[in-house]
């Protein structure tokens, strides 16, 4: 609001069921003016950002979101295995314990896509909060 009093940016989009005052609605969506310089931040990699970047869905056999699902390595951990954007991955519980300690060529077990870190971290906080069922007008305004 105060980037917008002080002509900085405009209002895109509004929340109808939350008004300020009798005659301004609160923004949901703003275009700023002239860029601004977003410092970058590292994405936090937690299950529940991993979880979002594979869909909710087990990278072995597809499952979705209705069966348990967990974080496996790709290569495990007592093999040397990081925990790293690039060798985690999400699986329902019957396809990690299956896989064991192996390698998903051991396995005989493919990933349906091969793990690899998120581009951007608005991008993908952005998408999130849409899947979430929250702020959906951004979708007009977010590349995923």
């Amino acid at each position: 609001m105060v980037m917008m009093l002080k002509g900085k940016a405009e209002s895109l989009e509004h929340d109808p069921n939350r008004p300020i005052r009798p005659d301004t609605l609160q923004p949901t969506v703003i275009r700023l003016r002239y860029y601004v310089r977003v410092p970058f931040r590292e994405l936090p990699l937690t299950r529940r950002n991993i979880f979002h970047r594979d869909g909710n869905q087990c990278q072995y056999c597809g499952v979705t979101s209705s069966e348990k699902l967990s974080i496996d390595h790709v290569i495990p951990r007592s093999r040397g295995g990081l925990d790293s954007w690039e060798n985690v991955t999400t699986a329902c519980l019957s396809c990690n314990i299956e896989k064991g300690n192996r390698t998903p060529k051991e396995a005989g077990m493919p990933l349906k896509r091969v793990p690899r870190k998120p581009s951007s971290s608005l991008s993908f906080e952005a998408t999130r909060q849409i899947n979430l069922g929250k702020h959906a007008e951004w979708s007009k305004y977010v590349f995923s």
